[in-house]
């Protein structure tokens, strides 16, 4: 049994943090919220979000339901809706289908099979470094190396977060140093490298006025976390790193 009301807002950034990296997602529902944990199909990125129920306008569910739903479906339903708008969800498990309403529209989706779904383990890494960046300049800093390399150097230290790409004939840097940054530790300088296209993908389903921690080290995963909805949202992505020819 799964049914709930959600903002717009938030159902919205769930769809849109999980998208970047897969079309079909299966949500493990449990009576205190929802999860989901997945791999992009080339192994290189992975997100975990989190979802308490204090997200939900209003949400009962029994422990142990699984619901695997099509992304593009609830994609086209969010364009329905305005903003301030409420959704209702409801799984109609005789039908194997997931019931969304908003306004006056009604829209029943039959359930994707999860069979095929496995549940990634989130790898524990213990890195070095971090830094609290506002992910409006990480998406700045992306436009700018977007059109000159197709990999990201990021890099840290005690006093400063950056990112930097080189291409054949040009490079940028973004440079933040510790008064730009809500926090930073490193008990050294770390630094690896990235796919751009991946990263920039992460980024740009980043909500707005967001601030991220990104944890890093010498040629380790990025670990980028960040939490929307008052908090009651949590997203960890993991990306694989690029590794240096010598």
């Amino acid at each position: 049994m799964f049914k709930a009301e959600i903002k717009t807002d938030t159902l919205k950034g769930m769809v849109n943090v999980i998208s970047t990296l897969v079309d079909e997602a299966k949500f493990s529902i449990s009576d205190n919220g929802i999860n989901l944990k997945a791999v992009d199909p080339a192994h290189v990125a992975m997100v975990d979000l989190t979802v308490s129920k204090g997200a939900f306008e209003s949400f009962s569910a029994d422990n142990g339901t699984e619901i695997g739903v099509d992304l593009d479906k609830m994609k086209d339903m969010l364009k329905l809706a305005g903003a301030g708008d409420v959704i209702a969800m409801e799984l109609d498990e005789s039908q194997g289908r997931l019931v969304m309403k908003v306004g006056n529209i009604t829209r029943r989706m039959n359930l994707v099979d999860t069979a095929g779904m496995n549940d990634p383990k989130v790898p524990q890494l213990s890195l070095p470094a971090s830094a609290d960046v506002p992910v409006s300049e990480l998406q700045r800093g992306m436009k700018a190396a977007e059109s000159v390399s197709d990999h990201i150097a990021l890099s840290a230290d005690a006093e400063s977060f950056e990112l930097f790409c080189e291409g054949d004939t040009d490079s940028v840097i973004l440079r933040l140093d510790r008064t730009k940054l809500s926090g930073i530790t490193a008990s050294s300088k770390v630094r690896s490298l990235f796919p751009l296209d991946y990263f920039a993908n992460l980024v740009k389903a980043i909500p707005s006025d967001t601030v991220v921690r990104i944890a890093l080290g010498n040629d380790y995963p990025v670990k980028i976390g960040f939490s929307f909805a008052d908090g009651n949202a949590t997203v960890g992505y993991l990306l694989a790193p690029r590794i240096e020819n010598d």
